[in-house]
């Protein structure tokens, strides 16, 4: 999954690319448009824990590792180590902010497919796409070493002595 291509999704989802619909948008895409912005989330993670693991080469990209070490991040454990605030304090800022808007658009895909009742407006969706997006790109500009801890940490439980 490509996390630009999910995010433009989003917005298309959302009523706000080059030919917004008319009147309100349905609940439905607005909800989809919601999904499609954590999965940019989730997908940006993964291609982080792989890349920043085993390379971005085009050789490494094609290894069975690579694949294995993308499709090893667990939703509910991503979620549980990005809502530690002791451990993420010890991340850059864009990481912080990453890990913190990781719980917030879970939290939020989940009240959008999960919650019959849950009502969104494309102006609410809409910014929570612009800010996803600029968070992502200000996570994919966090020193590398940073963001292969924070992939260890995501990835792997914490145990203590």
């Amino acid at each position: 999954m490509n996390p630009p291509d999910l995010i433009d999704s989003a917005r298309q989802r959302a009523g706000g690319i080059s030919q917004p619909r008319l009147g309100r948008p349905r609940q439905t895409d607005l909800q989809r448009a919601v999904s499609d912005t954590y999965y940019a989330m989730f997908h940006t993670l993964a291609g982080c824990c792989a890349n920043t693991l085993v390379g971005t080469s085009y050789v490494a990209r094609r290894r069975p590792e690579w694949r294995q070490i993308y499709r090893a991040l667990e939703h509910g454990h991503a979620r549980r180590q990005c809502s530690n605030h002791r451990a993420l304090a010890q991340f850059p800022p864009e990481i912080q902010r990453f890990g913190e808007h990781f719980v917030d658009t879970q939290r939020l895909r989940h009240q959008s497919d999960y919650n019959p009742e849950s009502s969104l407006t494309r102006r609410e969706v809409l910014r929570l796409i612009g800010e996803t997006e600029a968070i992502i790109q200000a996570f994919d500009r966090a020193p590398a070493d940073r963001r292969r801890a924070f992939a260890i940490h995501v990835l792997f439980r914490t145990r203590t002595a």
